[in-house]
């Protein structure tokens, strides 16, 4: 039995409550608060739903994650970070990455990414919560990515692409700058073969509960994205 949240109530149902089929479906309704948002991550759940259906909220199990230290980076990457064919950056254009996200693909159908959902997100990122991660080439944004980072989690939420590997080097330096910070785990959400090629594996619900438990109250390094943000991310692995 799904519940229906109440705008006024910032409460979610026990993980444990989420479908099986479709998996993780856990709650629908509420909105898109900034407030009720980071409830929700803190909580192990998050919005997805297309445009013209409620707003719904899920805890997938298995659940996708890597640790940033466990990011693989193949030869070709490797390669691609060595030469520095892109300049990668952290909340340069927050909202140029939504966008670019959101637009549509060739792979898919529609998107996920409402107007709503954009503006909600760009409410985060100026709370501090939300993060950008740009790859440029000159002037030009060629790839990025975007998520929310409470404690020492890192919630991945989007990534997009108009270079070879441009989202892969964007992703890769996220991983080098969060590991320095002492970032314990990024989620990746769902299973797709594009993250597990970059080193991501699944998870039992009941073991992400566990770093939710031991890692959203304990504190990355200060400032971390204040000072990653001041200059071009690195990869110097």
């Amino acid at each position: 039995m799904l519940t229906w949240l109440k705008r006024d109530d910032l409460t979610f149902p026990p993980l444990q409550r989420a479908l099986r089929d479709p998996n993780g479906l856990l709650a629908v309704g509420g909105d898109l608060s900034p407030e009720r948002l980071i409830a929700a991550y803190r909580h192990g759940c998050f919005p997805w739903y297309e445009q013209g259906q409620p707003i719904l909220w899920w805890s997938p199990d298995p659940r996708m994650v890597v640790a940033p230290a466990s990011v693989r980076v193949s030869r070709s990457l490797r390669k691609a970070l060595r030469q520095g064919r892109f300049t990668v950056t952290l909340n340069r254009d927050f909202p140029a990455v939504i966008k670019a996200c959101a637009a549509p693909r060739a792979y898919a159908q529609g998107t996920w990414i409402t107007p709503a959902i954009e503006q909600a997100y760009v409410a985060l990122h100026h709370r501090g919560v939300a993060h950008s991660v740009e790859a440029w080439q000159g002037a030009e944004l060629v790839g990025g990515l975007y998520g929310i980072a409470i404690g020492q989690l890192f919630f991945g939420e989007s990534m997009f692409s108009r270079a070879t590997d441009a989202s892969k080097v964007a992703f890769a330096s996220l991983a080098h700058c969060l590991e320095k910070a002492g970032f314990a785990l990024i989620d990746c959400q769902m299973h797709t073969r594009h993250l597990e090629s970059l080193g991501a594996r699944e998870i039992s619900r009941p073991e992400f509960v566990q770093y939710l438990e031991r890692y959203l109250d304990t504190p990355a390094a200060p400032d971390w994205a204040s000072q990653a943000s001041s200059s071009a991310l690195a990869y110097t692995h």
